[in-house]
C-alpha cells in the first residue's frame, strides 16, 4: 500500500516523538508499504525568524512570507529540518532521500491569490511523481519539505498540509495521515470527533469550532478525499506506533475524515 505521512514542526521539535514516528515509518516500509513523508517546520522557522529580528504574522493559518522569510524557509525547511528527519529514519535503518517540492520538478506552484497578499506563499498546480516512484523502487523513503518551484523560477512556501494532500493525490495513495500535536479535531463539546464528514467542515468553520492551523489541515483532508485518496486520518503524534496497523479497524485514535 501507498501511504503519505505528514509531520508537523511541533512533532519534529520533540526528539522522542520524532524517533517514535521514524521507527513506525521504518516498520511500515519493512512490512512492504511505500511511504512518502511530507513535513512542515513552522515552529523551527518562527524561531529562526525571531533570531533574525523578524516577527511572524499569519492569516487563516498561513504565514505571510516576504522574500527574506521565503529564503529563511529554504534554509530551515529544505535544509535543517529535512535533514534531521532523514537522519532520524536512518537511525532506524531506513534509508531516506530528502528533497523539496522543487527538486526534480516534483511539484510546481503559483502564487496564492489572497487578500491580504501573503507574499511568496504558493499553491500546487501540477505534479510529477516519477522521482517518488524512483525512490520507492530503491526501497527508500522520499522526505519532502513544503517548498515548490513556480513557473516564474521563484520558490514558494507551501502550507505543509496542502503539500501532503497534493502528494497523496499525485501518487494515488491509499491513505494520508497527519501526525499532529493535538489529539484530533474537537467538536463544539470539546471532545475529539472520531469521524468527521467533509460536509461538516463548513459549518464547524462558520461556528468557529475549528480555526487557525486546523483550517488548512481540514481543507487539505477534503481535497485529498475528493481527488481519490481512500482514507484520511488526523492522528496524534504520540500514537505514531499505531501507523503500521492503520488499516486495522481497531485503531480509533484521532479523527478519520470521511467523504460523507
Amino acid at each position: 500500500m501507498k501511504f503519505v505521512v505528514k509531520l508537523g514542526g511541533a512533532t519534529l521539535e520533540n526528539p522522542a516523538l520524532l524517533h517514535s514516528c521514524a521507527k513506525a515509518i521504518a516498520e511500515m516500509v519493512k512490512n512492504g508499504n511505500q511511504v512518502a513523508v511530507v513535513h512542515g517546520g513552522g515552529v523551527q522557522l518562527t524561531r529562526t525568524l525571531k533570531q533574525l529580528g523578524k516577527v511572524s504574522e499569519f492569516v487563516g493559518g498561513l504565514r505571510i512570507t516576504d522574500a527574506e522569510t521565503r529564503d529563511t524557509a529554504l534554509m530551515v525547511l529544505g535544509g535543517q529540518v529535512n535533514k534531521f528527519l532523514v537522519g532520524a529514519l536512518g537511525s532506524h535503518g531506513q534509508s531516506a532521500v530528502g528533497l523539496s517540492g522543487g527538486d526534480g520538478l516534483v511539484f510546481r506552484a503559483r502564487k496564492k491569490r489572497t487578500a491580504p497578499d501573503l507574499g511568496f506563499v504558493g499553491e500546487i498546480v501540477s505534479s510529477d511523481p516519477r522521482w517518488l516512484h524512483a525512490i520507492w523502487q530503491m526501497g527508500s523513503v522520499p522526505v519532502l519539505s513544503s517548498l515548490a518551484l513556480g513557473f516564474d523560477g521563484e520558490y514558494y512556501n507551501i502550507n505543509a498540509d496542502e503539500m501532503a494532500a497534493a502528494c497523496a493525490t499525485c501518487c494515488k495513495a491509499d491513505a494520508l495521515v497527519f501526525l499532529t500535536d493535538v489529539p484530533g479535531v474537537r467538536g463544539a463539546d470539546g471532545e475529539v470527533m472520531r469521524w468527521l464528514s467533509v460536509t461538516q467542515i463548513a459549518g464547524l468553520t462558520k461556528d468557529a469550532v475549528i480555526s487557525g492551523g486546523m483550517l488548512p489541515k481540514l481543507s487539505a483532508c477534503r481535497e485529498a478525499l475528493l481527488h481519490g485518496v481512500k482514507r484520511v486520518r488526523i492522528l496524534p503524534a504520540d500514537a505514531a506506533a499505531l501507523l503500521p496497523d492503520l488499516c486495522n479497524s481497531k485503531v480509533i485514535q484521532g479523527t478519520e475524515v470521511l467523504v460523507a
